[in-house]
C-alpha cells in the first residue's frame, strides 16, 4: 500500500491523539482506562526526546504512528530504545507496521543502539504475534499488574537484538 513515513508535527496532535484513543476505548493495546486529551501528544514528544517519532500516512490521512524512546536516561543504557506504535485497525496486515518497525530499526542502528525493547499487553495477541514475526522475543513478564474492562493483564516485554 502506498504510504509515506516522516516525522510526527503539530498538524498531527488530533490524529494521533484520535489513533490512541480508538486503542483506548476498543482493546488491551492501549493502557489507559479513559480517553487522553490532546496534551497527550506532547507526552508522546517528550518521551522521544529527540528520538524518532514519526506517523504514517495513506493519502492525507494519518493512520498510524509510532515512537522511540530511552529505556533508561543512564548513559550506559543509550544503547537501548522503547517502541511504540499504533497502526488503525483498517490498514493492519497490509505491511504499514512492518514499515513503520522497519523505519525504526533503521533510526535505532544509526544512533549505535543494539537492543530495541516493546512492552505489549498478554491480552494483545496481534501485537505479540507481530513482535514474534519480526524477530523479537519474550524477555520478560510482569504478571497480572495490569487492569482494563474488568479483567487481569500481563505486561509482556519484548526485545530484539539488532
Amino acid at each position: 500500500m502506498e504510504h509515506i513515513i516522516r516525522e510526527a508535527r503539530e498538524a498531527d496532535k488530533g490524529p494521533i491523539v484520535g489513533i490512541f484513543n480508538h486503542f483506548v476505548r476498543t482493546s488491551f493495546a492501549a493502557y489507559p482506562d479513559r480517553e487522553v486529551g490532546l496534551d497527550f501528544f506532547d507526552s508522546l514528544k517528550s518521551m522521544a526526546q529527540g528520538l524518532p517519532f514519526l506517523v504514517v500516512e495513506v493519502g492525507p490521512r494519518v493512520v498510524g504512528f509510532g515512537l522511540m524512546s530511552r529505556y533508561h536516561h543512564s548513559a550506559a543504557f543509550h544503547h537501548t530504545g522503547v517502541l511504540t506504535y499504533f497502526i488503525l485497525p483498517e490498514y493492519t496486515r497490509l505491511g504499514l507496521g512492518s514499515a513503520l518497525l522497519g523505519r525504526l530499526i533503521h533510526e535505532a542502528k544509526a544512533r549505535d543502539m543494539t537492543v530495541l525493547l516493546a512492552n505489549v499487553s498478554s491480552r494483545n495477541e496481534q501485537s505479540l504475534s507481530f513482535h514474534r514475526k519480526h524477530g523479537f522475543a519474550e524477555c520478560g513478564r510482569f504478571k497480572g499488574i495490569g487492569a482494563k474492562f474488568g479483567e487481569r493483564f500481563d505486561v509482556v516485554w519484548m526485545q530484539k537484538s539488532l
